[in-house]
């Protein structure tokens, strides 16, 4: 089954322990600088950075304690998850499910864009990103 919308490959993003110890070293030693930030709805917070002659992305994750998907540090943990761009992300999100991934998060809305998780067949989450509301 061939899936007609395009997807592409958005960022990178990595779990860090310190959100500002990460900040000032991917701004002050590799030279990124920062160009969104936010927060989630389950209390964590992300940082997007660009560097200047690069269209990729890395987005920093810091989740605190207590919240919803923090887990104590361990090797490994570091990787957070891949993120899509898709037109239509309840409908890659089924269509992902049939073709074998695992389920992650249902489709949600936050702010303009909606979003969704997959799993590969390793465990690692994978972000479908769109615009829109919540279909009614």
């Amino acid at each position: 089954m061939q899936f007609r919308e395009q997807m592409y490959f958005r960022y990178t993003g990595v779990r860090v322990r310190n959100l500002q110890r990460s900040l000032r070293f991917y701004t002050k030693v590799m030279g990124m600088k920062a160009h969104l930030e936010g927060k989630m709805w389950h209390g964590g917070v992300w940082v997007e950075l660009k560097s200047p002659n690069s269209s990729q992305r890395l987005e920093l994750n810091y989740y605190p304690p207590g919240t919803k998907y923090y887990e104590k540090f361990k090797t490994g943990s570091e990787m957070d998850h891949l993120a899509f761009w898709v037109k239509d992300v309840d409908k890659r999100y089924a269509q992902l499910l049939k073709k074998g991934a695992k389920k992650g998060i249902a489709p949600f809305a936050q702010g303009k864009y909606r979003f969704a998780f997959v799993k590969d067949p390793d465990g690692i989450w994978i972000e479908l990103i769109g615009r829109g509301k919540r279909p009614s």
